[in-house]
């Protein structure tokens, strides 16, 4: 009998359900939510009430594309967290109500997990998988962690932000340049036309394998105050150089630590992941780093960098033949578990 798990995903502004039959997707359906752009950043409340209104087209939609019948699911996988609680609720609470209306198990998710382990998502059975253990670059709006990735359940973080993640100094920076919400791909398409090599910005100094961004966001500010002084088109003028500039710091960062793990682990693989693994200058950089020092890579696609349902039902699946179930008490959590 096929092995049949349907994902939820809302942890934040996106509503997602994909299946999953065998390990393989057979849909994965997205529900994004254009109301935050005119706000500068996702309104919880706002977030929370529009999954409400999606969650039941969304899952019904991704059932339908992978041919499957509600009654033919072995399970309901949901990310229970981090993420905003309003958002997780309602996917938490849905999938609790279909489990209960079904009577099959539930799976909870943690959403980082979810994004290390999406290299798992076969849109084929011969599809190329990573072996353990492999080094995961964690990067999103929330997170920047450098994982140890010995097996679906056994994950060691070799290093994390202590402050502001990647995807934060992208966005923040690209807001007081006056670019849209979200501006990490605004800041990513404008670094193709510029210089990276214009603008110096500060570097952390910090030891092992954390990370910080802080202090980059607060000398890209510093530069944008010294500049407009004189010149109050500054920013208009030199927005390519900026974003070129920007982006080779953060991939500059990103980078210094990543090799710093693979030298002191030894492994020979290496995967990124999270909403920031869907910028060009990362995927590259971090392509390029792997081939000259004769690694195997693994970069997403840029479908499910993003927040999807295909990695839940994925990390679900890994789950289920564990016989890992989840109780129907378990609450939504809105920071990261270790």
């Amino acid at each position: 009998m096929s092995v049949i798990i349907l994902g939820i995903e809302s942890s934040c502004d996106d509503t997602s359900a994909a299946v999953i039959r065998d390990g393989i997707l057979a849909s994965n359906v997205i529900a994004g939510q254009k109301v935050h752009e005119e706000y500068g950043g996702v309104v919880p409340e706002l977030a929370s009430r529009a999954h409400q209104q999606n969650i039941v087209p969304v899952v019904d939609a991704a059932l339908k594309r992978a041919g499957v019948n509600k009654s033919d699911l072995s399970a309901i996988a949901f990310t229970r967290g981090p993420g905003l609680l309003g958002s997780l609720l309602v996917g938490t609470s849905f999938a609790k109500g279909l489990s209960l209306g079904l009577d099959i198990p539930i799976i909870d998710v943690n959403h980082l997990h979810g994004h290390i382990l999406s290299h798992f998502i076969r849109k084929e059975a011969n599809d190329v998988v990573p072996e353990f253990p492999y080094i995961c670059l964690l990067v999103s709006g929330g997170n920047s962690q450098i994982i140890l990735v010995k097996s679906p359940s056994d994950m060691e973080v070799l290093g994390q932000t202590i402050d502001d993640a990647a995807g934060e100094a992208f966005d923040k920076c690209a807001k007081v340049m006056g670019l849209p919400y979200p501006g990490g791909p605004h800041i990513d398409r404008l670094a193709s036309e510029g210089d990276p090599h214009r603008f110096k910005f500060s570097k952390p100094r910090i030891s092992g394998l954390d990370y910080s961004f802080s202090g980059l966001k607060t000398s890209f500010l510093y530069t944008l105050r010294d500049n407009i002084a004189s010149d109050p088109d500054f920013i208009e003028k030199n927005k390519a150089d900026l974003a070129a500039s920007l982006q080779a710091t953060i991939i500059d960062i990103l980078l210094t630590k990543l090799k710093k793990a693979v030298e002191q682990t030894g492994v020979r693989t290496v995967a990124i992941g999270g909403g920031v693994s869907a910028n060009s200058g990362v995927r590259n950089a971090v392509a390029d780093y792997c081939k000259q020092k004769g690694l195997t890579a693994f970069i997403p696609e840029r479908a499910f960098t993003t927040d999807n349902a295909a990695m839940v039902a994925i990390a679900g699946y890994f789950k289920y033949l564990d016989n890992q179930f989840c109780e129907y008490d378990a609450a939504p959590y809105a920071r990261v578990q270790v």
